[in-house]
């Protein structure tokens, strides 16, 4: 009796000894480390846009950074008549916002040939959209020296050679827009240039430029381009004066960041960087 009560108390050490060695293993098991995301790699976007837009991109390319931090936003504005030449040319770029179809049909292989008479084809099609729509404007220098108050009056300005109006120059979606009034009012541009009338301006921001300078009577621009510069607008182009203004965007097939060209594309078109636009004039496309 003696020894079984030995051997029992043994058994019930050594069964102790594995319960302990068991807890002490499962104490010091190691849990798997959690791996972190890795970092997006950091992206140079090119954008070509419009010279209109330059204040609310500028503005957007902020808001960006914050959405997309391994992005850096690089802009090239100017008009999109010289943007799309510099596109035709090789100019790297990724994002193409024109402020007209015409630019962005001419490097469209699927646009009408007609317009892209170069059958040029660097618009990746699926990413094309209309982004925004602007108005086109009559503004005034302070004051407004010559009294002018609506397009009806400034066409009869002009053909009584009473006026000094500057416009974009033909390859300029702006200067096109004003070409479109002058014929609608039956107005000869050539004669009115060569009557000393007319100025032009190679892009938008040219044109603002000289109505904001008092250096002609006035001027036809964007209204975006009226507020950035805190200029009078005395009149608004209607649809059947010169159709609607449509700024149409697009990734190129030449980029090499179309994915990121696209997302940028995508964030544009947020109710976020829409208020951006809308606060100076733009308005998304109905």
């Amino acid at each position: 009796m003696k020894n079984l009560k030995k051997s029992l108390a043994l058994l019930l050490a050594l069964a102790m000894v594995f319960a302990l060695a068991a807890c002490g293993e499962a104490g010091t098991e190691e849990t798997a480390p959690v791996s972190e995301a890795p970092e997006a790699e950091p992206v140079e976007l090119v954008v070509f846009a419009a010279a209109s837009m330059e204040e609310t991109l500028t503005e957007i390319r902020g808001m960006y950074a914050e959405a997309a931090p391994n992005v850096t936003l690089v802009f090239n504005f100017d008009s999109s008549g010289t943007l799309k030449t510099q596109i035709q040319e090789g100019a790297d770029c990724d994002l193409f916002i024109s402020a007209g179809q015409k630019q962005m049909d001419q490097l469209d292989i699927e646009a009408d040939e007609s317009v892209n008479t170069e059958g040029l084809d660097f618009v990746l099609a699926e990413s094309r959209i209309d982004l925004l729509e602007n108005r086109v404007t009559l503004c005034v220098p302070e004051s407004n020296p010559m009294g002018i108050e609506s397009f009806d009056q400034l066409a009869g300005l002009l053909a009584e050679g009473g006026v000094f109006m500057c416009m974009g120059n033909s390859d300029v979606p702006v200067g096109q827009y004003t070409q479109k009034i002058l014929a609608y009012y039956g107005l000869d541009e050539a004669e009115l240039a060569n009557a000393g009338e007319i100025t032009y301006g190679t892009n938008v921001k040219e044109v603002a430029t000289q109505i904001k300078e008092g250096s002609v009577d006035c001027g036809v621009i964007y209204c975006t381009d009226a507020f950035s510069e805190g200029l009078e607008i005395v009149d608004y182009a209607t649809a059947e004066m010169c159709g609607q203004v449509i700024y149409p965007a697009a990734v190129l097939k030449t980029s090499e960041n179309q994915e990121a060209a696209q997302a940028f594309l995508d964030y544009l078109s947020t109710d976020e960087a829409m208020a951006v636009f809308e606060e100076v004039g733009f308005a998304p496309v109905q």
